[in-house]
């Protein structure tokens, strides 16, 4: 059986992170348990780690470290239900790599059993079919035989390499980044009044189902003014109008956190906007960097921008790639590039209703008095009302 431990595990005697945030070293019992884990000696280790389990929760990255051991252990023994169940403890670890870990190998223990046709194997006949094929009896061949010697009993030493198990991992992890990266993520910026800013953030999965990924996104920042709305593999997370000041802060927060859910660590982005007041109207001037050059380009991924309303005479600067019209009125698609600092500055003039409305009722007020006035030189007096 193969034994699945955690990656990036520290050595024995090394500190691993506890509850508070805080480094420890490991206890001895855990180097002792997985020294008999590597023997093949499955029970020892289970003994051995039992307490440590019932110590450390499975919240924390050592507690997970102890389960993920359980685990390979149980599968050891041939209880790969137990197993599952150790990785299916881990969904709360507040370590992504064990918790990501633990649920690619319950996924693989968890995987339907496929049924082998009968013609792809050769079934040998039995040994009494054999007696009757050559004219004897069954009982007679049977009582000429000895009898065999018992089973020799299973091996505990050190297991063999596990290539099989090994190479379905790897095509396992292979599929699970290629599926990662079919997916398109469109981040929209809507102004419905100057100093307020909706942003909805769309995912769309090309495999038409949703991905752990686009759940744990939707779980990070999801609550509050936040309303989160599924449709098979498409994802929408939309907030309410909100300052310009909020709204910007919400939106780096979700790049930044998608991207560490999705195992990438990119830089915090530059989102700015600035605006003044004129009274009939406000002058917005925005500059966004997104630095994605630590970001690969897959096959399938698509990240981009929509801006609504504006025109396309008010872009300043796009880098590396231009700004396109559409698809709506009135709107601008930036589609962004992986592996590139992605960087964009407008300036725009947006009318503002009260502004033109109070000024209006000034222009008509001004009107009137210049019209009383003019009446007074005329000579006709002031306005009487009728005898």
């Amino acid at each position: 059986m193969a034994d699945v431990l955690p990656t990036e595990s520290p050595a024995d005697g090394q500190a691993g992170p506890d509850q508070a945030g805080q480094s420890q070293p490991d206890p001895p019992e855990l180097a002792l348990a997985q020294r008999a884990l590597e023997s093949g000696d499955y029970g020892a280790c289970l003994r051995g780690l039992a307490p440590l389990a019932d110590a450390h929760g499975a919240s924390t990255p050592l507690g997970g470290r102890i389960r993920l051991l359980m685990a390979t252990a149980l599968m050891g023994q041939g209880d790969p239900a137990g197993a599952a169940a150790c990785c299916r403890s881990l969904r709360g670890c507040k370590d992504l790599t064990l918790r990501q870990q633990a649920r690619d190998l319950e996924e693989v223990l968890e995987a339907p059993a496929l049924q082998r046709p009968r013609n792809w194997s050769v079934q040998m006949p039995s040994l009494g079919e054999l007696e009757l094929m050559e004219g004897g009896s069954p009982i007679q061949g049977w009582r000429r035989r000895p009898r065999p010697d018992p089973p020799p009993p299973p091996p505990v030493g050190t297991p063999k390499t596990p290539w099989g198990f090994a190479l379905v991992a790897l095509a396992l992890l292979l599929l699970t980044t290629l599926l990662a990266g079919c997916v398109q993520v469109e981040t929209s910026l809507t102004f419905p009044a100057p100093g307020r800013l909706q942003i909805t953030q769309t995912s769309s999965s090309s495999t038409g189902q949703a991905l752990p990924w686009q759940r744990d996104l939707a779980t990070a920042l999801g609550g509050g003014s936040v309303v989160v709305v599924r449709d098979h593999g498409r994802q929408s997370l939309r907030n309410q109008a909100l300052p310009a000041g909020q709204a910007l802060d919400w939106l780096g927060q979700s790049l930044v956190r998608g991207a560490a859910l999705a195992g990438v660590s990119l830089p915090k982005p530059e989102l700015e906007l600035r605006e003044r007041n004129w009274l009939i109207g406000v002058q917005q001037q925005m500059e966004l960097a997104i630095d994605l050059r630590t970001l690969d380009s897959l096959p399938g991924l698509d990240l981009s921008f929509r801006f609504a309303p504006l025109e396309p005479q008010a872009i300043e600067r796009a880098t590396p790639r231009p700004v396109q019209v559409g698809p709506g009125p009135n709107e601008l698609h930036w589609q962004l590039e992986p592996g590139a600092l992605n960087r964009l500055a407008w300036r725009t003039w947006r009318w503002s209703r009260l502004g033109l409305g109070a000024g209006a009722v000034a222009l008509l007020l001004g009107l009137a008095l210049l019209l009383q006035r003019l009446r007074l030189r005329a000579g006709f007096g002031f306005p009487q009302l009728p005898r």
